[in-house]
């Protein structure tokens, strides 16, 4: 089971970023090309992320979070596009012919270096009205596609929403469900909203508990000191794998003696739960078989 609870984005331009990154243990690397470049550092940036995609992951999965605007990204995509990289991130994805025009390239581009059809990824980045709209479409626009992002910054921007310091809990929940939502209906990864304040990390903590609530299964990050909150909150606790293995044992006891149902802690418990539990003990186990030595 893949892990794809943390997404670190690392300036393109930053050397010594980059060659930290991959000590850090983000489950995925996003070597940033897009918002975090100034234009006239594209090229250099272009080549040290190409450059430390020859070095080792880690153990972190990589991608590059390229230009918005077709042309630009592919460019951008044809200095990035080899052995190394595991994904691109789209931003600002609002319909389904960019997904589809990028899958095209990325055919050839692999091709080109040598890859494995198919073996580049892609994250779309929900980040507008428009692409709110069409995020079960997006989600299903390509064999490539591993998860849709939810870039909150630019959705509230699109709308019209100012940032408010008395923000509660359910801000923005209905575009946040809808993403989550999309991306489940395709079996693919929900990833949630950056949380920019990484001085303190409760507002971190509790969005990242809140997402999780939601369906997400991952989170933007963009300070190393984020990443083992990120993973807390994604993480099952002992306490809730250890109830999902009396919610197994006992649905299992029960059918080996002819019963469909069982009850738990005065709980009735039926297949779609069982297989809940059985899910939470692969994250477990996933996640534990990351910790370091």
């Amino acid at each position: 089971m893949q892990l794809m609870r943390s997404w670190l984005f690392v300036p393109g331009n930053r050397p010594r970023m980059i060659r930290k990154a991959p000590t850090l243990g983000a489950d995925v690397i996003v070597f940033d090309l897009e918002d975090a470049l100034p234009s006239a550092e594209k090229a250099s940036g272009r080549r040290l992320v190409a450059e430390a995609l020859e070095n080792p992951s880690g153990g972190s999965l990589r991608y590059v979070r390229i230009e918005a605007d077709p042309g630009r990204g592919l460019e951008d995509a044809r200095a990035v596009v080899r052995p190394g990289l595991d994904g691109l991130v789209l931003p600002k994805v609002s319909e389904v012919s960019h997904l589809q025009q990028t899958d095209a390239a990325l055919g050839a581009l692999e091709a080109g270096a040598g890859m494995e059809p198919g073996s580049v990824r892609m994250l779309a980045m929900i980040e507008s009205a428009r692409g709110l709209l069409e995020a079960p479409a997006i989600a299903a626009a390509s064999s490539r596609m591993v998860g849709l992002f939810f870039g909150a910054e630019d959705f509230t921007l699109d709308l019209g929403v100012f940032a408010s310091d008395d923000e509660g809990p359910d801000e923005m929940l209905y575009a946040r469900s809808a993403v989550a939502v999309a991306a489940a209906s395709r079996g693919l990864v929900a990833v949630d909203r950056i949380v920019p304040e990484f001085q303190t990390l409760e507002p971190l903590a509790a969005d990242s508990k809140r997402a999780c609530r939601l369906g997400f299964g991952g989170k933007g990050v963009i300070h190393p000191r984020q990443i083992a909150c990120v993973h807390q909150a994604f993480t099952p606790t002992e306490k809730q794998v250890e109830k999902a293995r009396q919610v197994i044992e006992g649905f299992e006891q029960a059918h080996r003696e002819g019963s469909g149902t069982v009850q738990v802690e005065g709980k009735m418990v039926d297949w779609p739960i069982v297989e809940k539990a059985r899910r939470l003990i692969r994250m477990a186990e996933a996640s534990k078989s990351e910790e370091p030595d």
